[in-house]
C-alpha cells in the first residue's frame, strides 16, 4: 500500500535525500513534493493510455447549444486528463472546444484516461515510472547536479518505456476501421 508520501521518500532515495514524514512538515524537500507531486503524477498519467486508468462513460448535452456547426455540447468529465476516444454513433464527428465536446448526437461514448489521485490504485511499473519523474523534477533544487539530473532523466525514460510495455501487452492488438479512403484502393 503505497502513499504519496511513500512514493516522495522513494523519489527523495533515488536523490540521496533524507526522507520526510509529511508533505506538510515545512521542510524544503517535503515543499517540493507537495508541489511537484499532482502536477508530475498528471504528466505522467497523460503521457499513455494506462490500462488501470482508463474510464468510460455515455455523456448527455447540455442544455445550451453551440452557436454554429454542431447540435449538441457535451461535457467533458471533470476528471478527464486526456480524452482517448469518442464515439458519435450518427455522424463520427465530433470538436473539443473549450470544457465540451460538440457533436451532432444526443450521446457520446466517451473513453479517455482520467485523474486518479489515488497512489493505491497505480500500477507498480507506473510508481517506478513516476517516481523516477518525481525525483528528476526535484534534483536540481534538491542536488544542484546537472550530471544527476540527466542520469535520472535516462532512468525514467528506461522505467516509462518499460511500464508502456508491459502496459500494451495486456490488451489485444487493436484493428482500425477502413475509411473509404483506405478502402477505395482494393
Amino acid at each position: 500500500m503505497a502513499s504519496v508520501v511513500d512514493i516522495c521518500n522513494r523519489a527523495l532515495d533515488k536523490l540521496g535525500y533524507g526522507s520526510i514524514t509529511s508533505l506538510e512538515d515545512g521542510t524544503k524537500p517535503a515543499n517540493l513534493c507537495s508541489r511537484a507531486w499532482p502536477l508530475t503524477r498528471d504528466q505522467v498519467l497523460r503521457d499513455h493510455p494506462w490500462n488501470f486508468a482508463v474510464k468510460r462513460v455515455i455523456t448527455s448535452p447540455v442544455t445550451t447549444t453551440p452557436l454554429w456547426g454542431f447540435s449538441y455540447q457535451h461535457p467533458l468529465p471533470a476528471d478527464l486528463l486526456r480524452l482517448l476516444d469518442v464515439k458519435d454513433l450518427s455522424t463520427h464527428d465530433y470538436q473539443v472546444e473549450g470544457q465540451y465536446i460538440l457533436s451532432n448526437d444526443s450521446a457520446l461514448y466517451v473513453r479517455y484516461i482520467q485523474r486518479i489521485t489515488d497512489p493505491n490504485q497505480f500500477d507498480a511499473l507506473f510508481l517506478e515510472a513516476v517516481t523516477t519523474r518525481l525525483a528528476y523534477e526535484m534534483c536540481e533544487t534538491l542536488t544542484q547536479s546537472n550530471q544527476k539530473k540527466e542520469a535520472l532523466w535516462g532512468e525514467y525514460s528506461d522505467a516509462l518505456t518499460r511500464a508502456k510495455r508491459v502496459d500494451a501487452q495486456e490488451n489485444p492488438p487493436v484493428v482500425f476501421e477502413e475509411d473509404d479512403w483506405i478502402a477505395v484502393r482494393y
